[in-house]
């Protein structure tokens, strides 16, 4: 059984929540855009806001149960929350903070904060007031305060947020250790993808209340389920027209210029999409030399047929061949005419104006205005 289950739902202004997860000894990653009720689901596991309908449970403790009337009140849940904005008390010292909401008499309490902040590297910064800390010092009392409770739950509510990008790095490896070695589920939430992959290995995407897929964030970024998830995990979303290619291929024709191939048999109005690590640049002429050296992939070598959109699953547009985290093959240009065998065929002004057809579409995903490929599109 997982250490923590949660099956919830609520309406939350306009927003509909409807959430089914779980977790066990790994932490949780749950990474969407601003609104897509990310932070309302920490509140209603910790008791903060009450849900609808469901239930919660935490190891064998059932904390919210909409059938049988059971909501045990924030302040008797074991949870550790760390808030987004750290919430430290200005006129605490750290210690203070720290100690606030540790259980024991104050000596004990007293006690539990500087063994804390001393395993956090903050031993010699027990007596400054928040305001004299740097954001990583503030960053690592929150989290401390958070653990200082002994929770069976704990809740990190964009802890990399408010640092710096240099900090920002730093803290995230500190992170990882401090999560390591919590022992108790772990649940975090981010809008940064590359975020949740570096401090979580099971991740879950939400969008407008939903968690629309969930896994290792490898997985993620290489069968994304829709154009929301493609675009979210980093990659470029290429719309364009499939037909017949030769050799068993289907060529692309971009909707901005330029096309592609792919292994995938797939026919009429597509969307493809492209990591960064699907790119290579080179000279014409080092990309027509590759061309004629590789042998020329085969449809089905990276297994069955494209699904339609939403069937959670899709390919990469050029399925290069893989080598640990190398590809073979990626997106080149070569010269015109060429056959483009997992190679961005045409001429320059063509391939910028493809990528500006991604940046476009990609804009109108992060709006709302889209969440999915075009209706009627097979997503590769």
């Amino acid at each position: 059984m997982s250490a923590l289950e949660v099956e919830v739902s609520g309406q939350i202004g306009t927003l509909t929540l409807d959430l089914s997860v779980s977790a066990g000894p790994a932490p949780l990653a749950v990474v969407g855009p601003s609104g897509a009720g990310k932070t309302s689901l920490l509140r209603m596991l910790a008791g903060l806001l009450r849900p609808a309908s469901g239930r919660v449970r935490c190891g064998d403790q059932t904390w919210f149960d909409a059938d049988r009337s059971v909501d045990v009140p924030a302040e008797r849940r074991r949870c550790g929350y760390m808030f987004q904005d750290y919430a430290l008390f200005p006129h605490l010292r750290a210690w203070e903070n720290v100690a606030f909401g540790a259980p024991g008499s104050r000596e004990e309490r007293r006690r539990r904060a500087h063994e804390l902040l001393e395993r956090f590297g903050l031993g010699g910064r027990g007596d400054a007031r928040p305001s004299e800390l740097s954001g990583g010092e503030r960053q690592r009392v929150a989290i401390a305060r958070a653990l200082a409770r002994e929770p069976e739950l704990l809740l990190l509510d964009e802890p990399l947020s408010a640092l710096d990008p240099s900090t920002r790095l730093r803290a995230s490896r500190e992170l990882v250790g401090v999560i390591r070695d919590a022992e108790v589920p772990v649940v975090l939430v981010t809008h940064d993808f590359a975020e949740a992959a570096t401090v979580a290995g099971d991740v879950a995407v939400m969008e407008d209340g939903r968690v629309v897929q969930r896994g290792p964030p490898r997985e993620l970024a290489a069968t994304p389920a829709s154009a929301f998830v493609a675009d979210f995990t980093g990659a470029s979303v290429l719309l364009g027209e499939a037909v017949e290619g030769g050799d068993g291929l289907a060529l692309v024709r971009l909707e901005g210029g330029g096309s592609v191939s792919s292994t995938d048999p797939v026919r009429g109005p597509v969307a493809a999409s492209v990591q960064p690590w699907d790119v290579s640049l080179g000279t014409r002429q080092r990309a027509a030399a590759r061309l004629s050296s590789e042998p020329a992939p085969r449809a089905g070598d990276r297994g069955g047929p494209a699904r339609q959109q939403g069937a959670g699953r899709a390919r990469d547009a050029a399925a290069p061949e893989r080598r640990g985290h190398r590809t073979r093959g990626p997106l080149a240009r070569p010269a015109p005419g060429g056959r483009g065998r997992g190679q961005l065929e045409g001429h320059r002004h063509a391939a910028d104006g493809a990528i500006g057809g991604v940046r476009r579409e990609a804009s109108a995903i992060r709006r709302g205005q889209t969440s999915h490929a075009r209706p009627g599109r097979r997503w590769m």
